[in-house]
């Protein structure tokens, strides 16, 4: 079985960042992620409105480092929950679980960035670091090569 989910997308507003009794960090936040069609009535393009979880580590890099309009690509898994809400009765949830996560645009424009972000850990990727980078050798690959 597989649950994987990738999206990319801007945050409708500012993060939420709470802690579990038990001290673990949580952030939730919701996408707004575009479809690939335009709406045929108005001709615009619609978007869905993606909720998503973050925990320990990651929540606090998000929480930290996100606000309203930035563009981020999240990975992570489909998850639905229950609980009780304050009127007694069940509410049914649909949720992102947030594994991974990239920042798209910078802070204060929609300029690229290359930093990933898995588990509150932060790697770079630079041309400089590349080791495919600039060798200059074209790759042949045939049907035949191919495992599928």
């Amino acid at each position: 079985m597989m649950n994987s989910v990738q999206l990319i997308g801007r945050l409708v507003k500012d993060v939420e960042m709470r802690y579990t009794p038990s001290g673990h960090a949580n952030t939730t936040f919701t996408l707004a992620v575009n479809r690939k069609f335009k709406n045929q009535q108005t001709g615009e393009r619609e978007a869905d409105f993606i909720n998503c979880v973050a925990w320990r580590g990651l929540a606090e890099t998000i929480a930290n480092n996100l606000s309203k309009g930035r563009e981020l690509g999240v990975i992570g898994s489909w998850q639905s929950r229950s609980y009780e809400g304050q009127d007694g009765k069940r509410v049914y949830v649909n949720e992102c679980v947030v594994s991974d996560i990239t920042f798209i645009g910078s802070k204060g424009s929609n300029n690229q960035s290359n930093t990933n972000t898995s588990q509150g850990s932060q790697n770079s990727y630079t041309r400089d670091n590349d080791p495919f980078a600039g060798s200059g050798n074209s790759i042949d690959l045939s049907d035949d090569d191919l495992p599928f």
